[in-house]
């Protein structure tokens, strides 16, 4: 490739794991046809054509169709039999060679086969035919719900473009090694973790945070993979690899999420195992039985229809079908809602919490400090903030650079003016200077305590933190600095107090007492506790299991990790906490706001309501028309409808939770 006059060179490299004989893999996140929804319209043709040649032959025979004669009738129905429910019956013999005998295959395939040898053809294709068609229900019902998953994957780039000696090279985002630069133009999405090269950069950050509010970053801070560059060619270093990504170890973990089984659904395959050969049995006794009983009266064929009548019903493919797919719909709708469940154990675990313990800073607060009040004290105010923001600029703190961002821009001009010398930072207690005339400080008030300078003594007991400033050996007013509460922590708690469920709410803090107290008062947490290391944490967790309490804590820092793993359900703070806290949380909070806590408790109650509904209404059903189909009060169609119909009532019951409001 040739060098563009005035450009620099771009090179593509192509990664050989995803270009085999000259063909390179396809983008899957680009605009391309959706394969899934051709499939999914293609399965549908079979049931269709089965059903119409059924309705045929149905028709033939009731109208006595003069060459629908035996052995027509038998021929006709094989051929659909085999083109619905031969793939059935295989699995079927592939699970006996086995050694499984007691499976809804078996099940199905005995009492289809059976249906045929009694004469029965037309019922036999039905229960093949509606199960299949309830599977393709099923599949679209699961569709549904991972659409709301794969979304997220969407987030992810396939192409980055990397600068290498004056060069852009086109890589693969997992070929880019830590340290390198990279470029990202406008509206495009940042493919790795990194600090901000350029000066600065307005992100949307709305993938990882839920927050579609632009994003400032200014040169050296920390930028995540899946933010939008907004308005102009920013470049990154990287200081993670493709998979180390905060994005990438959240997608790993949505995949891996479908994969646990809850409680309930685990007990329904053990039931299932237990289920089977007691139905299996009872048929073959309903055939048995009544020849010691009725003597000569005893009609094989009629005894032999009741128990395949009653196989057929005893199918348990509403149980096996709905309670995988509630649970995966509940999933489904937390990814929808910005939560992600690692697993669906942990959607029956957030209906037994009865006690929420939170952390403070990035939890319930956005760990941003801002200046809340200034306050002077016979001195110029406008003055004494100037004095006070051009001393601090010369500090890193956050303290110092919440002073810095106070200053209305009209007087930056102004201040960049001032003549400062002899700045002088003093450990842990603030930092001195001369500025113009003046000589400043700006601390705590241990620095003014240091330097002798007398001060009101109520400042002592304020619950901010609290910036003291003496100007010429002067105490001259202070200003009050605190963490911001998030704008959804109010409703936040307001919401998780009106979950029956939960009697308790408690905020656990490192930080000091006071502030710790006008929060949990500001906000209506019934407990609060400051001060604490974070085996401090561990403690008071441990205290309130020992009274018997279900927890769920929830925090956001690596400080966090460990109370994360001890309580019952750990949450984290998703879009931008600590690794450490994600990785080891059950749910994560994807887009920071701790409203989200109750919402993933009321979408662990709707699911678990959903699959007990279903449990019931199969269990109820099935048995009622299994005494039926004893007594001979039950026909085959009765049947196909216990089985089939209950299935999709159940189906259509699970997918209610995609299209509920939380």
């Amino acid at each position: 490739m040739g060098h563009n006059h005035n450009h620099e060179e771009i090179i593509i490299e192509k990664n050989d794991d995803d270009c085999k004989d000259g063909a390179c893999a396809v983008d899957y996140t680009k605009d391309t046809p959706n394969k899934d929804t051709i499939s999914f319209n293609k399965a549908y043709i079979k049931p269709a054509i089965g059903l119409l040649f059924l309705l045929l032959g149905i028709g033939f025979d009731y109208f006595d169709v003069v060459f629908f004669k035996a052995p027509i009738p038998l021929i006709w129905f094989g051929i659909i039999y085999l083109f619905i429910g031969g793939p059935i019956v295989l699995k079927a013999v592939k699970l006996i060679l086995k050694g499984d005998f007691y499976n809804e295959f078996v099940l199905m395939s005995v009492a289809t086969i059976g249906a045929f040898l009694i004469g029965s053809y037309a019922e036999g294709i039905a229960v093949m035919l509606f199960y299949v068609v309830g599977e393709l229900f099923q599949e679209a019902a699961v569709n549904r719900a991972k659409r709301s998953i794969e979304a997220l994957l969407k987030v992810q780039v396939e192409e980055v473009t990397v600068l290498e000696n004056g060069k852009q090279i086109i890589k693969h985002p997992k070929n880019v090694q830590i340290g390198e630069i990279i470029q990202t133009k406008a509206g495009q999405k940042i493919a790795l973790d990194g600090v901000l090269v350029s000066d600065n950069a307005t992100l949307n950050t709305a993938a990882l945070t839920g927050e579609s509010v632009p994003n400032n970053k200014e040169k050296g801070e920390q930028v995540l993979a899946g933010m939008i560059n907004l308005n102009k060619v920013i470049q990154i270093q990287t200081t993670s690899l493709f998979a180390d990504t905060k994005l990438s170890k959240i997608l790993k973990l949505v995949q891996e999420a479908v994969g646990k089984k809850a409680k309930t659904q685990l007990l329904i395959s053990r039931l299932a195992k237990i289920y089977t050969p007691i139905v299996f049995w009872l048929a073959i006794a309903l055939i048995v039985i009544p020849y010691f009983f009725l003597g000569d009266a005893y009609v094989f064929q009629t005894w032999f229809q009741r128990a395949l009548i009653f196989l057929v019903i005893s199918c348990p493919c509403a149980l096996v079908i709905s309670i995988p797919l509630g649970y995966f719909g509940g999933i489904g709708a937390g990814s929808k809602n910005g939560i992600l469940f690692k697993g669906s154990n942990f959607l029956d675990l957030m209906t037994k919490v009865d006690t929420i313990v939170m952390d403070k800073t990035g939890t319930l607060t956005k760990g941003v400090f801002e200046v809340q009040k200034v306050v002077s004290v016979d001195f110029d105010k406008d003055l004494m903030l100037q004095l006070v923001a051009n001393l601090e600029s010369n500090s890193t703190h956050p303290i110092a650079n919440a002073v810095v961002a106070h200053l209305p821009s009209s007087q930056r001009e102004e201040t960049s003016t001032f003549k400062t010398s002899e700045v002088e930072e003093i450990s842990g207690h603030g930092i001195k200077g001369f500025i113009n005339d003046y000589e400043v400080l700006a601390g705590n008030l241990k620095l003014l305590e240091k330097f002798n300078i007398p001060f009101n003594e109520n400042l002592k007991t304020n619950s901010d933190t609290i910036v003291v400033i003496a100007i010429n050996n002067r105490y001259v007013g202070y200003i009050t600095i605190a963490d911001t509460i998030k704008e959804d922590a109010i409703k936040a708690i307001k919401d998780l107090h009106s979950i029956d469920k939960v009697t308790q709410i408690v905020m656990l803090s490192g930080d000091k007492q006071l502030v710790v107290d006008k929060v949990a008062k500001t906000l209506g947490i019934d407990k609060a506790i400051g001060g604490l290391l974070p085996e401090d944490k561990i403690t008071e967790v441990e205290k309130l299991k020992a009274q018997g309490k279900t927890i769920a804590f929830i925090g956001d820092g690596i400080n966090d990790a460990p109370v994360i793993t001890l309580s019952d359900v750990g949450m984290a703070m998703g879009g931008l906490g600590s690794d450490a806290a994600i990785e080891t949380a059950d749910v994560i909070i994807q887009t920071d706001q701790p409203s989200k806590i109750a919402t993933a408790i009321r979408i662990g109650n709707a699911t678990n309501k959903i699959i007990w509904q279903n449990i019931f209404l199969a269990l109820g059903v099935k048995i009622l028309v299994l005494i039926l189909g004893a007594m001979g009060m039950a026909t085959m169609w009765e049947a196909v409808i216990a089985d089939v119909g209950v299935a999709l009532l159940a189906i259509l019951n699970a997918v209610r939770i995609q299209r509920m409001q939380f």
